[in-house]
């Protein structure tokens, strides 16, 4: 959740809009966990399927908020407070231990775009409880700050959003970043299908078009329905 540095202005944002109540997933799960991280990689969403100028990252396990190349040794100055809030839109197996299997795919888009996707899959009843906790975490980090890896401050604040419902159960939420009067703004949507919960953020100076966020939320929800396993 990074700040890249644009001249452009960004639009508005719509008005935030308070966090729905929390959704319970299924109590027994409607398909079995995927226990293969290779065959969840496969069911993730692919560049073609998304829309036009979206290109995958080579290393999507790589946070694209780290350091690297020469700046790879320099001292890391990042913190969040309060620190728990440091999770939110990390990969679902980061929040939430216990996955029999996860998977990340992260696109890089026009206009300092970002469309990340990560998925992982729960033995038992495991994912109901991965998925109260994604929700347990939206709503004790309304509002928060940190710095980044550099030092700059960051705001945060986190508001619902309206997107139609998909899977066994979905939430979704807006989190907009501020730091040094430039704002992103990332549309999430987190699903359970089956055993599985997976977690789609659409990034950008703009909002995305609520319906592209909805058709890429279609398009995984079905793609993780026919995965092997499931």
């Amino acid at each position: 959740m990074a700040c890249s540095s644009s001249p452009d202005k960004p639009t508005d944002a719509a008005p935030s809009a308070p966090l729905k109540p929390s959704v319970s997933a299924p109590a027994t799960p409607s398909a079995p966990a995927i226990t293969d991280s290779t065959k969840l990689a496969a069911a993730l969403l692919a560049a073609r399927d998304l829309p036009a100028g979206f290109n995958p990252i080579a290393d999507p396990t790589q946070d694209p908020s780290a350091p690297s190349g020469p700046d790879a040794d320099k001292p890391d100055k990042s913190h969040t407070d309060p620190a728990q809030c440091a999770a939110v839109l990390s990969p679902i197996s980061d929040q939430q231990g216990g996955s029999a299997a996860h998977a990340v795919s992260r696109f890089t888009g026009p206009n300092f775009s970002s469309i990340d996707i990560d998925a992982a899959s729960y033995p038992s009843t495991g994912a109901a409880g991965a998925f109260a906790h994604v929700q347990d975490l939206f709503g004790s980090c309304l509002s928060y700050s940190g710095t980044d890896a550099d030092g700059i401050h960051v705001d945060y604040k986190l508001a619902g959003n309206d997107q139609p419902a998909a899977g066994d159960a979905s939430v979704s939420i807006r989190a907009t970043t501020t730091s040094e009067g430039l704002t992103l703004i990332s549309d999430v949507v987190v699903a359970v299908v089956g055993s599985t919960v997976v977690q789609i953020s659409a990034t950008g100076q703009q909002p995305i078009d609520p319906k592209v966020l909805t058709d890429v939320t279609v398009k995984q929800v079905d793609r993780l329905r026919g995965a092997p396993g499931m």
